[in-house]
């Protein structure tokens, strides 16, 4: 196939390498020096030159807050029958957009990224293929991400909204709260140090990313209940309720059994 992958960042530079040995792959990215470091594929800067490539897929990987207005610039120059997709983590927006673009379309969203996850080893990894859109772009990336033993799963655009509200922001505004209220260590603890790795990926992570996720519609929902749980806590802690502690450890511990494996 002929694949355009448009952006050339962590996610662009990852499809570039993953795809470049068994297609024809290009990258269309207007800042000159993220192509520095790309190989075995066409390097392109300009428009006439993705038009000229006429590709047959096209991956949007830029960052979430361009992914539309880049679609809305390439297009013109792509033939009817080019499948375009996102690998965006935010598709608010999106159905409708693609509901009337004119192409077939694929969406999907790898749960995963460069800041924390080993891409050399994706097996407890997993990607969201959205049900919706072109047949024969869903079947490319299904065979592409179980190549990469990626746990795969189909979901609506609504359904992955959902899941992204409750997977990305519980843990997005729980680093939030932890940065918010730290204070340097300079002999910190093992634990502290491990969410102060955490703290520095998120925190690395583009703004607007971080802007699109908390405004979900469907994660005022989720943090609600944060606020929920801090409330009980600090309640227990404020009456020094050793029974009460003991009651709320047991409830937490028997809500996440099955994740950290304690049997009950």
């Amino acid at each position: 196939m002929k694949i355009l992958i448009m952006g050339a960042g962590k996610m662009g530079s990852f499809f570039i390498d993953l795809l470049s040995f068994d297609h024809e792959v290009a990258a269309y990215e207007k800042d000159a020096r993220r192509l520095r470091f790309t190989y075995n594929c066409q390097r392109f800067t300009t428009l006439e030159e993705v038009k000229a490539f006429q590709p047959e897929l096209v991956i949007n990987a830029v960052t979430v807050k361009y992914t539309i207005p880049a679609f809305e610039e390439v297009l013109p120059v792509l033939s009817k029958d080019c499948i375009i997709s996102d690998i965006s983590s935010v598709k608010t927006g999106l159905k409708d957009w693609y509901d009337q673009c004119g192409h077939p379309y694929v969406s999907t969203h790898p749960m995963f990224g460069p800041t924390f996850a080993n891409l050399n080893q994706l097996s407890e990894e997993n990607a969201i293929i959205i049900s919706e859109g072109d047949y024969m772009g869903r079947i490319f990336f299904k065979d592409l991400y179980q190549k990469l033993d990626l746990n795969i799963y189909e979901y609506s655009f609504e359904e992955h909204d959902r899941t992204v509200a409750y997977s990305l922001s519980i843990p997005f505004v729980s680093t939030f709260v932890f940065a918010a209220v730290m204070k340097h260590q300079d002999a910190p603890g093992t634990t502290f140090k491990r969410h102060m790795r955490i703290a520095k990926g998120v925190l690395n992570e583009d703004d607007y990313l971080l802007q699109e996720i908390l405004f979900n519609p469907y994660t005022y929902d989720q943090v609600a209940q944060i606020r929920t749980e801090l409330k009980e806590l600090l309640q227990i802690i404020d009456d020094k309720d050793a029974a009460g502690m003991k009651a709320y450890l047991t409830k937490i511990r028997s809500h996440v059994a099955r994740d950290i494996g304690i049997k009950q």
